[in-house]
């Protein structure tokens, strides 16, 4: 190995490199979650709630593989087939056509956090029948909540890790690449928000962006025990204009290139976003930097 490899924000060496290899010929016969398993715990590698970085570690060794570091062994159970996508099953919900205004509503509408509780499922397949990027189990931190008419769904919103560049918000926040892989935890984005579709309910966009905004940083911090300090968003200009998110007072920062995370040919292939940002605290940029 020529060069420092930096994966998932870890320095590999050709000593981890080393030690990943003894692993597999030592343990390749007990699978591949074992591997990763017994590699976070040498490394000590952890999120800040103290679980092991298990998934992260998994994708890590995938990366090895692709790049001929190292080679793992068969996994213990089938592959799944080409194609295959694991696509959650949608609860049943009651479709019947809610439309109303808002305030009378206001005491009758709560909002529950279901990540890692039993109705975590029934977010997701929500989420992959009613919204126009379906369901996508990303890696890393993540929270997701419904949003309830008393007993009745309304309404999903998830989020999850930020956006690892993007220049208009770097260039707002004014830190370098060190910084940035220091801080970029305390930024997430807000990759989902579902009204279903037969909820018709003028400002509960908003409504619901600014309810979230008052409780995800304790949140947060409860379940994985560091604090958060800016949410950002991408809209899709194709599509919307950003309206909620302008009425909840969310900044507009400016646009994307269109090239996505993974261009490498500075070509737009993708629609252009606006990027969006919600502060969560009065001395945003310097906790940035703490």
């Amino acid at each position: 190995m020529k060069k420092q490899l930096i994966i998932r924000k870890r320095v590999i060496t050709e000593k981890e490199i080393d030690l990943v290899n003894e692993l597999i010929l030592k343990h390749g016969d007990r699978g591949r979650s074992f591997i990763s398993s017994r590699l976070c715990e040498i490394w000590d590698w952890r999120q800040e709630n103290g679980r092991y970085k298990e998934i992260t570690c998994r994708e890590l060794l995938r990366k090895l593989e692709s790049l001929d570091l190292i080679k793992l062994p068969p996994m213990l159970k089938g592959a799944r087939k080409i194609g295959y996508k694991n696509t959650p099953k949608c609860p049943k919900l009651n479709e019947f056509i809610l439309s109303s205004t808002l305030k009378p509503l206001k005491s009758q509408i709560h909002i529950e956090q279901v990540r890692g509780t039993n109705k975590e499922k029934e977010f997701n397949g929500i989420i992959e029948k009613h919204h126009y990027l379906g369901y996508h189990q990303g890696a890393g931190e993540q929270l997701k909540y419904l949003i309830f008419l008393n007993d009745r769904i309304i309404a999903c919103i998830g989020f999850g890790c930020s956006a690892y560049k993007v220049s208009c918000r770097d260039k707002y926040i004014g830190w370098d690449e060190k910084q940035k892989a220091e801080n970029l935890k305390k930024i997430v984005n807000n990759s989902r928000f579902l009204i279903l579709p037969w909820v018709h309910i003028p400002h509960l966009a908003s409504y619901i962006l600014g309810a979230i905004a008052k409780r995800i940083c304790n949140d947060w911090e409860e379940y994985y025990a560091h604090p958060i300090f800016l949410l950002e968003t991408f809209v899709d200009t194709e599509r919307y204009k950003g309206t909620c998110y302008k009425a909840a007072g969310w900044s507009c920062l400016g646009k994307t290139s269109g090239r996505g995370r993974n261009d490498r040919y500075n070509k737009q292939n993708k629609s252009v976003k606006l990027l969006f940002i919600k502060e969560l605290c009065p001395l945003f940029k310097d906790a940035c930097y703490e």
